[in-house]
């Protein structure tokens, strides 16, 4: 049998949000003399728009405009965004290679585990390529990062909740959807793996504490280390996880239950 692991990015590879997008929105902003600046709780909001520069384009009202001498028109306003993006995705990644955003509990013991045992492996994220591939090559390693396809950006045109992302990540990975298995954050993520026949692993961070997340087969705080155990907040399937989880958990988080 052909399984597929998908991950999200941003709180499942990583707590990327409050320690990299965060801060590189308000440094972004800052450089760009924009009277913007946004708290954690402010950002907890926006994280309810799925995309980057998508919540930077809910900035764009008549009187933040208006206050910030910016273009007026559609074409304008595009542009403005699209430069800004350009900005943020390259302090973002400046943070990365830094090393201020440590991969999260399991994710580095688990893609090895997949990689060891020939499991196809991808991300889909709608945070820029850029940004998507500084994350994954940091927290798995680049030779283990090299046996990822990722999905990233705007290569659909509807977002999370939108199935687009999942559904061009089966086509690319040329697997059916019970061969294939969503680990994501939140509510949006696990709503566009549903919508795409996928069966999803939650793994909550800082973010989406308090996100329904029922439809999820098992709902972990993390994925786990042996130094760094994790907690089962729901489990709808079979599988039986010990301190952490192991690629058999995943296995039997298939719809076929783990069966061959």
């Amino acid at each position: 049998m052909v399984r597929a692991l998908i991950f999200d990015c941003d709180g499942v590879l990583a707590d990327t949000e409050r320690y990299g997008h965060l801060p590189a929105f308000n440094q972004t902003f800052a450089e760009f003399h924009l009277t913007a600046h946004w708290s954690e709780e402010d950002y907890g909001e926006k994280l309810k728009i799925s995309g980057g520069k998508e919540r930077m384009a809910s900035l764009l009202t008549d009187s933040f405009v208006r206050e910030n001498h910016l273009p007026t028109d559609q074409e304008g306003q595009r542009q403005a965004l699209a430069e800004w993006h350009k900005r943020k995705t390259a302090i973002y990644t400046d943070l990365v290679a830094a090393g201020r955003l440590p991969g999260r509990p399991g994710v580095a013991r688990v893609v090895n585990a997949a990689v060891q045992a020939d499991w196809k492996l991808a991300v889909a994220s709608t945070s820029a390529e850029a940004s998507v591939r500084a994350v994954l090559e940091h927290v798995v390693g680049v030779e283990n990062a090299a046996h990822f396809a990722v999905l990233a950006g705007d290569i659909v045109a509807r977002k999370k909740p939108a199935p687009d992302i999942y559904l061009a990540a089966l086509q690319r990975l040329a697997v059916a959807p019970d061969d294939a298995l969503v680990i994501e954050d939140s509510r949006n993520g696990l709503l566009a793996a549903v919508n795409a026949g996928l069966n999803c692993v939650v793994t909550r961070s800082s973010y989406t504490q308090d996100e329904d997340m029922r439809e999820a087969i098992l709902v972990v705080s993390s994925l786990g280390d042996p130094d760094a155990p994790m907690r089962v907040e729901a489990n709808r399937g079979p599988a039986q996880p010990g301190a952490y989880i192991t690629l058999d958990d995943l296995a039997a988080c298939f719809p076929a239950g783990g069966d061959e």
